[in-house]
C-alpha cells in the first residue's frame, strides 16, 4: 500500500539529503568544499565587479585571472608582497597573523565538522522519505531480503529499503557491500538504533512504510521480537501496513497475530526449512518448483480480479490464460481457496490466483472449448507406490520437525534410518521409534568415511538427508561437519565398485553465508539455510494475502505439490499442446503448474499455445490432494 509523504519543509528536505551526503564519508565532504570554494570564489569576484566596477577592456581572459586571483586570496590570505622592504615585511606579518587566525578558525571548523560527521556516522539522522521497506534487526537473512527486495522493487520509481539495527552503521553497510551483489537501483539507508525503541522507530518514519520486516537476532530470540512489536504498536498506533516477524515458537507467532488483529504475520523459520525439506526430499523436482515460488526472480504469484470470468468455474479458469497458470480463487470474503473443487464458481469480486511471470500476464485469452481428445493412460497411475528408503546423517530437533512433514507423504513400508553422533544431541531431541507410520531406526556414527560407507551399503536409499547439529556443538563447526559429510558421501558415490550408487542429497546449512561453500553435484539435490525463510519474509512483506497459499501447498493438508510421470498424461515421444496436458490434468481433478523435463530441467508455467514431445522419465507438476 503506498503511504502519504509527510508536509516536509524544503529546508529540512535540503538538509536530509546533505546529511546523508556527508555521512557518505571524507570523500562527499571533500566533493562539497570544492562546490563551495568556486561558489565563494564566484561570488566574490561579482562583487568586487559590482562594487568597483568593470574596468575598460575587460575580456572574459581577464575576468578568469581576476577569478584566479581571487581564489589565490581565499587560499592564501592575499600573502602577495609588492613594493618597498617595510611594506613588503609588513604585508608578510600581516600574512602570518591572517595564516595564524585563519588557522585558528579552520582547526575550531574542523573540529566541529569531524564532530558532525561522526555524529551523522552514528546513523542517528532521521528518515523524511515514505513508502520504504523498514527492516528492523540484523541477521544473515538481512541479506538475501535486501537482495529479493531489489528485485522485486525494479519497476518502483526510487524504492527505498531503511534498516535499524544495533551496532555500528559503517559496519552494516560494509557487509552489504560485500554479500549483496546486485541493488539496482534500490537505495539501502541504516540508521544504528534499538528496534525495541519507540522514538528509533519515529526516527525511521515508521508512519511512512509500506511494510515492515523483524528479524530474529538468533540471540535474544523470540522475546525480542514480541518487544519490536510492542515498540511499533507504541511508535505507531494506527500503522496500516504489513507486519512480518520471524519467530522460532510458532505459539509466540499465533499470539502476536491474534493481539494485531491479523496485521502481524509470523515466518516460522525453522518450520519453513523443515517443510522445504521435506517437500525436496518427496519427489525430484519439487524443491526447484517451490525456490521459484518463493523468489523474485522467474515466476511469482498474483491475485487479479478477471471480470470475464464472472460465472465459469475452476475447471474453466485453468484453461483461460494462455501465459499464467491459476491455482485457486480468493473469494470476495477474504477466503483463499488453493486448487479448490473444479466445479466452485467465481463470483462478482473474486479475484484469481495465478502464476505468471509478472502481473501484466494475468490475461483472459478465452476459453478453448475444442481441447484435443488425448487418451488418458491410467494404467501408470494406478501402479502402488513402492516403498522408500531414506537416511538421515545428523539430527537435532529439526529432523523430527522435517520427518513430523514427511511422514504422510511416504508410501506404506518406508524406512528411516538415522545415523548421528549422540554427543552433539539434546537427550530431549533423541530421534523417536516412528513419526506417524514410519519406523525409524538409530545408530551412533562419528561421521568417519568407513561408517558412512558401512551405513550406506546396507540397502539402497532413495535419499540422504544431511541434517546440521545445533545443540552443544557452534555454527561454524555443525556446518563443517555437514559439508565434510557431503564431500565424503560424493566421494564414495565417485568411486567404482564400492557397491554404493549415487543417491540424491539434500543438506541443512545453518549459516547461509556457507551455502555457496557446500554446492551439490546433481540438479536434484539441494542445500537448505536460513535463506528460505528470508525468502518468505520478503514475499509477505510485498503481498501478505501470500500466506495461506504457502501455508495450504507446503503442509499435508488439502492440495499438495506432487511430480507425476508424465507417460500417465500422454505417450512417451508424441507431440503435444501444453493445453491438452492441463485439460487431461483437470480430468483427473489436479491443476497443472508444469512439466519436470529430464532434459531441460523444471519448465513451470509454461505458455498454453506451446507444444511439448514426452520424453522417459517426464513429469508433470500438479497440485492435488494427498
Amino acid at each position: 500500500m503506498a503511504r502519504v509523504s509527510k508536509d516536509v519543509s524544503l529546508r529540512k528536505r535540503a538538509r536530509y539529503y546533505f546529511d546523508n551526503s556527508i555521512s557518505k564519508g571524507p570523500a562527499s565532504f571533500v566533493s562539497w568544499l570544492a562546490v563551495f570554494g568556486v561558489i565563494l570564489s564566484v561570488f566574490i569576484t561579482i562583487l568586487n565587479y559590482a562594487l568597483n566596477g568593470v574596468p575598460k577592456g575587460t575580456t572574459a581572459g581577464k575576468a578568469l585571472v581576476t577569478f584566479g586571483t581571487t581564489v589565490n586570496t581565499i587560499v592564501f590570505a592575499g600573502a602577495v608582497p609588492t613594493g618597498s622592504l617595510l611594506s613588503r615585511f609588513i604585508a608578510i606579518l600581516i600574512w602570518v597573523s591572517a595564516i595564524t587566525i585563519s588557522a585558528t578558525i579552520i582547526g575550531f571548523i574542523t573540529n566541529k565538522i569531524k564532530e558532525r560527521v561522526e555524529k551523522l556516522r552514528t546513523g542517528r539522522s532521521p528518515i523524511i522519505e515514505s513508502g520504504h521497506t523498514l527492516v528492523l534487526g540484523w541477521s544473515n537473512r538481512v541479506f538475501p531480503i535486501i537482495e529479493e527486495l531489489a528485485i522485486a522493487n525494479e519497476n518502483v520509481r526510487r524504492p527505498l529499503i531503511v534498516i535499524v539495527a544495533e551496532g555500528a552503521q559503517d559496519k552494516m553497510e560494509k557487509e552489504i557491500n560485500e554479500r549483496v551483489d546486485v541493488l539496482g537501483k534500490t537505495r539501502v539507508l541504516v540508521r544504528a538504533g534499538d528496534p525495541t525503541n519507540p522514538l528509533a522507530l519515529r526516527h525511521a518514519n515508521i508512519e511512512g512504510a509500506s511494510a515492515i520486516i523483524a528479524l530474529d537476532d538468533d540471540a535474544t530470540g523470540d522475546s525480542e521480537i514480541v518487544s519490536t512489536v510492542l515498540a511499533v504498536k507504541a511508535a505507531a498506533p494506527d500503522l496500516d501496513c504489513p507486519i512480518i516477524v520471524e519467530v522460532d515458537d510458532p505459539t509466540f507467532g499465533d499470539a502476536l497475530n491474534q493481539a494485531t488483529q491479523g496485521r502481524v504475520i509470523a515466518v516460522h523459520s525453522n518450520e519453513i526449512i523443515a517443510r522445504v525439506t521435506a517437500q525436496a526430499s518427496r519427489q525430484p523436482g519439487l524443491a526447484a518448483v517451490v525456490l521459484d515460488l518463493l523468489d523474485f526472480g522467474g515466476d511469482e504469484i498474483y491475485f487479479q480480479e478477471v471480470p470475464q470470468l464472472v460465472g465459469r468455474t475452476y475447471a474453466e479458469a485453468v484453461l483461460a490464460f494462455n501465459e499464467a497458470t491459476v491455482i485457486g480463487i480468493h473469494t470476495a470474503g477474504g477466503r483463499t481457496l488453493v486448487h479448490p473443487a473444479f466445479n466452485t464458481k467465481v463470483l462478482a469480486g473474486d479475484k484469481v490466483i495465478a502464476i505468471a511471470a509478472d502481473d501484466d500476464k494475468v490475461i483472459f485469452t478465452g476459453i478453448d472449448e475444442e481441447i484435443a481428445p488425448i487418451q488418458r493412460i491410467r494404467s501408470n497411475r494406478s501402479k502402488a507406490q513402492s516403498a522408500e528408503h531414506l537416511m538421515i546423517i545428523g539430527w537435532s530437533e529439526m529432523g523430527g520437525i522435517v520427518l513430523e512433514e514427511l511422514a504422510p507423504f511416504l508410501p506404506k513400508g518406508s524406512t528411516v534410518s538415522i545415523v548421528a553422533n549422540p554427543e552433539f544431541i539434546d537427550k530431549a531431541h533423541m530421534p523417536k521409534k516412528s513419526y506417524g507410520t514410519i519406523k525409524t531406526t538409530f545408530k551412533a556414527n562419528k561421521g568417519t568415511i568407513s561408517e558412512l560407507a558401512a551405513v550406506a551399503r546396507q540397502r539402497r536409499y532413495d535419499e540422504i538427508i544431511v541434517l546440521a547439529y545445533r545443540e552443544k556443538i557452534s555454527v561454524p563447526d555443525a556446518d563443517a561437519r555437514t559439508m565434510l559429510t557431503m564431500l565424503l558421501l560424493n566421494k564414495l558415490f565417485d568411486e567404482d565398485g564400492n557397491g554404493i550408487d549415487r543417491t540424491r542429497l539434500v543438506a541443512e546449512i545453518l549459516d547461509s553465508r556457507r551455502a555457496d561453500l557446500a554446492r551439490v553435484a546433481n540438479a536434484d539435490d539441494l542445500v537448505v539455510s536460513d535463506n528460505l525463510a528470508a525468502l518468505l519474509a520478503a514475499q509477505l512483506s510485498q503481498n501478505p494475502q501470500l500466506a495461506p497459499v504457502f501455508e495450504d501447498i507446503f503442509d499435508a493438508d488439502g492440495a499438495t505439490l506432487n511430480v507425476r510421470p508424465l507417460d500417465a498424461y500422454a505417450s512417451v515421444g508424441s507431440t503435444v499442446r501444453y493445453l491438452d496436458l492441463v485439460a487431461v490434468g483437470r480430468s483427473f481433478e489436479e491443476t497443472v503448474l508444469g512439466i519436470r523435463s529430464v532434459s531441460q530441467g523444471v519448465l513451470l508455467n509454461p505458455a498454453k499455445n506451446s507444444t511439448y514431445k514426452v520424453e522417459s522419465g517426464d513429469g508433470l507438476i500438479v497440485l492435488s490432494e494427498l
